[in-house]
């Protein structure tokens, strides 16, 4: 298959070429940001024509900063993947259009179903939401929306990182135990990214959303400690805390936790559990970079 591969220099996006990279039956464009600018339709259609599937990992990511600046993100993660969508349509291309836990209000106790009802309590939901309406009412037998979160990887910062950069130079580290998610490793996502765009492509999977989280559930204490415990730290020196104890401009859904369902009607089993991602990720990670912490942890 032909792919286009949008916000090729992201953590994501990095990955999936890397990932079809391996599949030498395929050929991949790589479109990085400063390449392509898809708020730009005339660009969006001249750079679909010719591809079977885009895979659209371009987009505006930084959470606060869409609190304070809604419709810059809205016009990133809303109108381009328009864009993208017709000319997806004009073309006869698949779309697959990455999302967010984050349209859901994260006040559910079991994992939310691919169809459960959308409530986002932050702009940056909001402007994902607005590119998941724009793919279902643009392609709606061509569309795929792939909601992931808690993403990690060994090209970009991420909290993985973070923490180890951080055990280096702090003895204890308070993080957060009242976020429930599930990590999910960058790779792994884009192994079965490219895996559903093979099998929309044979017509085996059907068109509309699917959750692309790893297996089970923890908090952001539970991974710093898994981090800890895996790379032979003591793991008593992350110490449990509450989220009021980070104020921010976007709140934060408590709950994120996606269910699976979709993947075994498209005939492609789901991610594996996090724990064994994570096991397989960290010797692939670089060394981290020293960075200030993000909005999980302390240091103490």
């Amino acid at each position: 298959m032909k792919v286009l591969v949008t916000g090729a220099a992201g953590m994501l996006g990095r990955d999936l070429v890397e990932v079809l990279a391996g599949h030498p039956e395929h050929t991949a464009t790589a479109a990085t940001r400063a390449e392509l600018d898809i708020t730009d339709p005339t660009a969006a259609h001249t750079a679909v024509a010719g591809h079977q599937v885009v895979i659209n990992a371009a987009a505006w990511t930084d959470v606060d900063g869409a609190e304070r600046h809604e419709t810059a993100a809205t016009t990133a993660n809303g109108d381009a993947v328009a864009h993208l969508a017709a000319a997806c349509a004009t073309h006869g291309a698949r779309l697959l259009q990455i999302s967010t836990d984050y349209v859901f209000p994260g006040d559910a106790g079991s994992p939310y179903p691919e169809d459960a009802p959308t409530a986002p309590i932050n702009a940056y939901g909001r402007s994902k939401l607005a590119g998941e309406r724009a793919v279902a009412r643009l392609l709606p037998d061509s569309g795929y929306v792939v909601r992931t979160a808690w993403l990690y990887g060994a090209h970009g910062r991420n909290f993985v990182n973070n923490m180890l950069d951080l055990a280096d130079r702090r003895e204890f580290l308070d993080v957060v135990d009242d976020q429930r998610g599930q990590p999910t490793w960058s790779h792994a996502l884009a192994r079965h990214l490219v895996a559903l765009a093979e099998a929309a492509l044979a017509g085996r999977a059907a068109p509309g959303v699917y959750h692309g989280t790893c297996s089970g559930e923890t908090t952001w204490y539970g991974l710093a400690r898994a981090v800890f415990t895996r790379h032979g730290l003591d793991p008593g020196r992350i110490r449990p805390t509450t989220s009021d104890r980070f104020p921010r401009p976007a709140p934060r859904p408590a709950y994120s936790v996606l269910g699976h369902a979709r993947w075994a009607a498209a005939g492609l089993p789901v991610l594996p559990d996090w724990h064994t991602t994570l096991a397989d990720a960290l010797p692939t990670l670089p060394p981290p970079v020293r960075a200030a912490p993000i909005m999980h942890f302390s240091s103490g």
